[in-house]
C-alpha cells in the first residue's frame, strides 16, 4: 500500500464512528508499505498488509479454500478479458469501461472505485482525479490489480476449450498514471474512508451483488463530498436471493417501499427520497451499455448495464 494512502484511512469496524488508522510494525520499500498492521487509534481494532495488500475488511476474510468463484484462476481470467478485452483487441470484447469512463469529467481530489475487481475503471479514473483508489473484497482481483499498477503489464491463461488455454499478455495505456492509483481490499458495505472525503464515486455492477444496497449506497452517499462531487452507478440489476434478502432489493418487487424498477428507485434516492441521501443528487438521464464476459472461447455473457450519473 502506497505511503501517501494512510493518511486518508479509518477504522471500518467502528463506523459510523471515524477513528484514524496508525501503522505499526511496517516495513516499506519505495513508499509502498510491504508488510505491518493498521491500528485503529481509539479501540485498537487491527488490520494487516500482506505483500503490499492493505486488508481493510470490518471482519477478516473467509478462507480463500473455501468456495468464493471470484478467488479462482478462472474468474480472475475472465473479468481481466472482461476489463481489458478491447486492449486486446478481441472480437467480442466491448468498449463499456472506456465507455463509461468518458462520462465522467476530469476534477481535483479523490476518486473511490468500489468493486473494482481487477481494476480497469480504477486506471480510467487516474486520467479524470488526482488520486484514484478502487476496492474489493476479492484479494485474486486486488492481487492482480496491484501487479498491474506495478508492472503494467500482466501475462495470464485464457482458457480456449476444455483444458486448452492460450497465453495472453495486457499492456496498459501510457497515459494511465499508475503511480496515481492504490487497491485495497475493503467492503462497500463499510468504507475506511472518512465522509466528504472522495470527489468521484463508481459503483459498477455491484449494487445487485451486496447484501444491503441500500447500505453501499449510503456509505457512498457518506464519503462523497457534499459539493463538487460526481457518482456513477451502473447495473444489470440481477437481483438475487443469493446475494441479499428480498427485503433488502431496491428493485425487482411488486410491492414494499422499492416496489418497480431498480433504476427508478436508486434515482429517487439520489434526488433526496426518504431523506436518505443527503444533501439530494442531480441525476442526469438514465442510459444503458452491453459488455461481455467470456467464460471460453465458445461461451459469451452478454450483459445490458443500466447507468445513472448523479453531481452534486
Amino acid at each position: 500500500m502506497k505511503q501517501s494512502l494512510l493518511s486518508h484511512l479509518i477504522c471500518p469496524r467502528c463506523l459510523p464512528a471515524e477513528h484514524r488508522l496508525a501503522l505499526e510494525e511496517g516495513y516499506a520499500a519505495d513508499e509502498d508499505i510491504k508488510t505491518g498492521i493498521l491500528i485503529c487509534t481509539r479501540h485498537g481494532c487491527r488490520f494487516p498488509i500482506v505483500d503490499g495488500v492493505a486488508m481493510l475488511t470490518p471482519q477478516p476474510l473467509a478462507d480463500p479454500a473455501t468456495v468464493n468463484t471470484y478467488e479462482t484462476e478462472a474468474a480472475v481470467s475472465s473479468y481481466l478479458w472482461g476489463q481489458y478485452g478491447d486492449l486486446l483487441g478481441e472480437e467480442q470484447a466491448s468498449t463499456a469501461y472506456a465507455d463509461w469512463a468518458a462520462l465522467i469529467e476530469p476534477q481535483h481530489g479523490m476518486a473511490l472505485d468500489a468493486g473494482a475487481a481487477v481494476g480497469r475503471f480504477t486506471f480510467e479514473m487516474s486520467t479524470r482525479c488526482d488520486f484514484a483508489v478502487g476496492i474489493d473484497t476479492s484479494l485474486a482481483f486486488i492481487r492482480v490489480a496491484r501487479h498491474l499498477m506495478h508492472k503494467g503489464t500482466i501475462t495470464f491463461l485464457l482458457k480456449d476449450e476444455g483444458l486448452l488455454h492460450r497465453e495472453m499478455t495486457i499492456t496498459l495505456p501510457a497515459h494511465w498514471r499508475r503511480q496515481q492509483v492504490e487497491f485495497i481490499v475493503a467492503d462497500a458495505l463499510a468504507l475506511p474512508f472518512p465522509r466528504n472525503w472522495a470527489t468521484i464515486f463508481s459503483s459498477l455492477n455491484l449494487v445487485d451483488k451486496v447484501p444491503s444496497p441500500l447500505t453501499h449506497l449510503q456509505e457512498m452517499n457518506r464519503v462523497a463530498r457534499d459539493q463538487n462531487a460526481q457518482f456513477l452507478l451502473t447495473d444489470p440489476f440481477s437481483w438475487s436471493a443469493a446475494m441479499a434478502p428480498v427485503t433488502e432489493w431496491l428493485g425487482g418487487t411488486p410491492t414494499g417501499p422499492f416496489a418497480g424498477k431498480g433504476l427508478a428507485n436508486i434515482a429517487r434516492l439520489l434526488q433526496g427520497y426518504q431523506g436518505e441521501l443527503t444533501p439530494a443528487w442531480q441525476v442526469a438521464e438514465p442510459d444503458h451499455l452491453w459488455w461481455t464476459l467470456r467464460t471460453h472461447s465458445n461461451h459469451y455473457e452478454l450483459i445490458r448495464s443500466w447507468y445513472i450519473r448523479a453531481h452534486r
